[in-house]
């Protein structure tokens, strides 16, 4: 039997602790630390798993003592480039929540390195490992050229989310951190090159610095003529009114995410409802010699999808596959920047208002 994969888990927050809590279920993980700058969170998350682990309160320090075969980073954005690259440069394999830089050039630089030194590099890309969303992406597939993808993820959030958005915020725009996920997915249901990509920022509160947006938009063309939009807004301002769109449509119908759960009200800054679906309606476009619809629409249901706890537990049964197995990880990391590229490009059309050609 093989030795467990000695990890270091950097962050506590909403991710850092699901992941955690997946490492120390797993018996191929063997968690040698938690790092995070807040003493409280470590702590808490320490007495979660038992209180056993060792604890740090920065990274350097973290990797030297620890002394891992994989480091786990779910930390701020700001820090996922520098401290990937230096987990990397110690030999060790390296799972990083999206996005996995703060740049297009750090994550082209990242991913360059994990290469050049043969060690694994899995992106959080927590979709990817979603039955409902893999069905989503399947029925989409199924309705012709063009599409039309429409997706959005508005956060009304107050309190502590507030807090932590504002400190996401004072690195990446919502419609970078979030935005990967959503173009990763349209990508994924049209196969095609996106060539073309516009984007408005708002700044709707004066607790953010000047030059900081906590409203988003995008718009992305691809070459085989579909197209997408996708919207992200945090912040006590926000409505909870249609903040949850998740829509397909092709010339032979759409497909849509109907999800109860996390549309009910006071669900848009519950981390657990961003990643429920419960049901996908698909519409056939089809009509009759009559023009009445040929076809039913037809629900899937999706209620036995796993919680948030199961999904980042299925991400790390894959890293741990992709180190003991030596699974090529090439194509996720080429979609992962080329989600990066999507999102810096509207970042960039909202900035100097121009059109981004890819």
């Amino acid at each position: 039997m093989s030795s467990p994969i000695r990890i270091l888990c950097i962050g506590a927050g909403n991710m850092g602790r699901s992941h955690a809590r997946a490492y120390h279920q797993l018996d191929g993980f063997e968690i040698v630390g938690i790092c995070t700058r807040s003493l409280g969170s470590r702590e808490a998350l320490n007495r979660e798993l038992g209180g056993t682990y060792p604890e740090y309160s920065d990274m350097p320090t973290a990797l030297a003592e620890s002394q891992p075969d994989a480091v786990s980073i779910s930390s701020y954005p700001d820090t996922h480039a520098p401290f990937a690259r230096a987990a990397l440069e110690a030999g060790c394999h390296v799972f990083i929540e999206k996005p996995i830089a703060d740049s297009v050039e750090a994550a082209e630089a990242l991913i360059a390195l994990a290469r050049a030194k043969n060690r694994k590099l899995v992106a959080g890309y927590i979709l990817r490992y979603h039955p409902s969303w893999i069905s989503f992406i399947d029925q989409a597939q199924q309705l012709g050229k063009p599409l039309v993808m429409r997706m959005n993820l508005n956060q009304q959030s107050s309190g502590p989310q507030w807090e932590t958005h504002k400190n996401l915020m004072s690195s990446i725009s919502p419609i970078v951190d979030c935005g990967v996920h959503y173009v990763d997915v349209m990508c994924q249901m049209t196969g095609a090159r996106p060539v073309r990509v516009s984007g408005l920022g708002v700044r709707l509160s004066h607790e953010l610095p000047e030059g900081k947006v906590n409203y988003g938009h995008l718009q992305v063309t691809f070459d085989d003529g579909s197209v997408g939009w996708y919207e992200a807004g945090w912040g006590p301002m926000m409505s909870e009114v249609a903040f949850f769109v998740k829509d397909v449509v092709g010339p032979e119908g759409s497909a849509s995410i109907v999800a109860e759960k996390a549309s009910a009200a006071g669900q848009s800054a519950n981390v657990n409802a961003h990643t429920q679906t419960q049901c996908i309606k698909v519409h056939h476009g089809e009509l009759n010699a009559d023009g009445t619809f040929a076809k039913p629409d037809k629900l899937i249901r999706l209620d036995d999808e796993p919680d948030h706890d199961g999904l980042c537990r299925r991400e790390q049964e894959f890293f741990l596959r992709a180190i003991r197995e030596d699974l090529d990880v090439n194509d996720q990391l080429d979609a992962a920047l080329n989600s990066m590229r999507i999102v810096a490009a509207a970042d960039e059309s909202f900035r100097t208002g121009k059109t981004i050609e890819l």
